[in-house]
């Protein structure tokens, strides 16, 4: 049976990220149907909203008779409503939710292109030197200043530290730090002394030993590295740590970087 594809446009005045987030979460919720996305993002002048809508119109005319799903984010109404013309399925987030709240909060929403992505300048220096920090202690590389750390990540190898770290600097300014638990390490079944003062600050990732080998694998195929009985091994030992020194841990085997920061910022209230 050949799968159905489905024609999907993002559209916005600013980046698009919005829109394809939203957008995206509705998407995963039908199964069989493979979609074609494309984003149009700084959509922010009659011009550029005609050239959205020819292009959507071109694909609709190359796809009869299915339409495209069109989401949108765009907050000028004068856009909107040219965007609206289009030949597809518009779905408008911004008139979805705006108008529901000026009408509880009985007033006129500005309709101000930017608001949402406006720059607050100290936030955003702040995450550059968080992303800086991660970076200069990603993978143990350095210790030296673990005391400025809001969070250590600590687990075997390829089971998440990195991503999850980046991201946490990135989007929420926190500085985190990650050190791998090497063979050695979890031979000696302790922590090793760097990281013996910041207790509260460790958090353990774990995931399944056969997902791991297959990650490990991409890496360095048919190693003892990637073996399911050294990844095994390792996780073993690794919560076997985590549950003698108290330190919370989280397996990471389906879930997303999204998702595993998520819990480990409401896991730890008020220390990040």
């Amino acid at each position: 049976m050949t799968q159905q594809t489905h024609g999907v446009f993002f559209l916005s005045d600013r980046t698009g990220i919005t829109a394809e987030t939203l957008g995206n979460m509705l998407l995963t919720q039908f199964q069989g149907v493979r979609f074609e996305r494309f984003t149009l993002p700084f959509i922010n002048s009659r011009e550029r909203a005609g050239e959205a809508v020819a292009r959507i119109n071109a694909y609709a005319r190359a796809h009869r008779p299915a339409k495209p799903l069109v989401f949108s984010t765009a907050v000028d109404d004068e856009v909107r409503v040219l965007l609206q013309a289009a030949d597809g399925v518009f779905i408008d987030f911004f008139e979805s939710f705006i108008s529901r709240m000026e009408d509880a909060l009985g007033m006129r929403a500005s309709h101000s292109i930017g608001l949402a992505h406006g720059i607050d300048t100290a936030r955003y220096f702040h995450r550059i030197e968080a992303v800086n920090f991660t970076l200069a202690h990603d993978d143990g590389a350095s210790t030296r200043h673990y005391d400025q750390a809001d969070l250590i990540l600590i687990a075997p190898s390829r089971c998440g530290k990195t991503p999850t770290c980046l991201y946490l600097a990135l989007q929420h300014g926190i500085f985190a730090a990650n050190m791998p638990l090497t063979e050695e390490i979890l031979a000696t079944g302790d922590l090793p002394s760097a990281l013996t003062a910041y207790h509260d600050k460790l958090y353990g990732l774990s995931i399944d030993p056969s997902r791991l080998s297959e990650i490990r694998g991409e890496r360095l195929a048919k190693s003892r590295y990637a073996s399911l009985e050294q990844c095994r091994w390792e996780l073993i030992r690794a919560e076997r740590l985590y549950r003698r020194l108290g330190i919370p841990f989280l397996n990471t085997t389906r879930m997303s970087v999204e998702e595993i920061a998520s819990v480990i910022r409401h896991a730890r209230p008020g220390r990040i």
